[in-house]
C-alpha cells in the first residue's frame, strides 16, 4: 500500500496560512518581474489565471494583474516541511521524500495498524490540516507510479484510490498527457 502525499501549492499555501490578508487572493511566490524573476509557486487563485510554477514573473503579472508577489522564505517552508514529515514518520518509517512538499509512504505496515491505505491517507490529511494548517492531496495505489498519478487527480485537497483490481481499468481511461513525465509534445506523438 503506497501513498503519495503532495502538499497543495506549498510555498503559496504557507504564505496564505501565515498572512491572513493573502487568503483568497492570487499569490505567486518568487522573484521580481522587473528583475527577470520566476514563479516558484502559485496559489490556486493565481492558477485560475494561468499562473504556474517556472514561468517568468513578468508573464504571470500580465496573466493576472492583481497578482500578489511574495518573496520566498525558505526557512519557513523548511519548518513546515519538517512538521509534515514528522507526521509521516510517526505512521511509518518507510518515507521516501521527493522534495520539501511531497513523499511516498509505504503503509503496508503502519503505526496505526490500519489495513486500508485510504484510511491512513485520510487520517494524515486531517492531521496536516489540523496541526499544520495546510492541505495535501493524496494518491493511494499498489505502486509509486500510480500513487503519483492518483495524487494529482483531484487537487487541491484530493484523495484518489486505485485498488489493485482497478489498475487496468484506471490506466485504460487515463489520457496520455496525464501520465507522469509525458509532456505536451510526447502526448501529441502518442495521441
Amino acid at each position: 500500500r503506497i501513498i503519495h502525499l503532495d502538499m497543495d501549492a506549498f510555498y503559496a499555501s504557507v504564505e496564505q496560512r501565515d498572512n491572513p490578508s493573502l487568503r483568497g487572493k492570487p499569490v505567486a511566490v518568487g522573484g521580481s518581474p522587473a528583475q527577470r524573476g520566476v514563479v516558484a509557486a502559485a496559489s490556486y487563485e493565481a492558477r485560475a489565471f494561468g499562473v504556474r510554477s517556472a514561468i517568468p514573473m513578468a508573464r504571470a503579472v500580465r496573466l493576472c494583474p492583481a497578482l500578489v508577489i511574495v518573496r520566498p522564505d525558505f526557512a519557513r517552508y523548511r519548518a513546515a516541511s519538517q512538521a509534515v514529515f514528522e507526521l509521516f514518520r510517526a505512521v511509518t518509517p518507510l518515507v521516501e521524500p521527493l522534495s520539501l512538499d511531497e513523499a511516498y509512504l509505504d503503509v503496508t505496515e503502519n503505526a496505526w495498524g490500519e489495513a486500508l491505505g485510504r484510511v491512513v491517507a485520510q487520517r494524515l490529511k486531517v492531521q496536516i490540516r489540523e496541526t499544520i494548517g495546510l492541505t495535501a492531496s493524496a494518491g493511494v495505489a499498489p505502486n509509486k507510479f500510480l500513487a503519483k498519478i492518483a495524487s494529482a487527480w483531484k487537487k487541491p485537497d484530493g484523495l484518489t484510490v486505485i485498488p489493485p483490481e482497478r489498475v487496468e481499468h484506471f490506466l485504460q481511461k487515463l489520457p496520455v498527457d496525464a501520465l507522469w513525465g509525458v509532456g505536451p509534445k510526447t502526448a501529441r506523438m502518442l495521441g
